[in-house]
């Protein structure tokens, strides 16, 4: 899974604390992050976990990487 801003790098419970729309992302395909109470897997791992297939992986990379496209855009930000 290739993410923008070096975010398949992170922990998914900083991710979902800066970027909550990343966790409704994830639940709306039943990755349950948001509510994990250890949260240190990284962001990359996440999906691949959960066996989707590669389908549904390319569409949460493409759901991710444009949402974080509108917040770059709003902060200025190259990704």
């Amino acid at each position: 899974m290739k993410l923008k801003c070096g975010i398949s790098e992170q922990a998914i419970n900083k991710t979902i604390e800066d970027h909550p729309a990343i966790g409704e992302i994830l639940q709306k395909y039943d990755i349950g992050c948001v509510t994990c109470g250890v949260g240190i897997c990284l962001v990359k791992d996440v999906v691949s976990i959960h066996a989707l297939g590669d389908e549904t992986e390319a569409k949460i990379e493409q759901e991710i990487n444009d949402y974080l496209d509108t917040v770059t855009l709003k902060e200025g930000v190259t990704a």
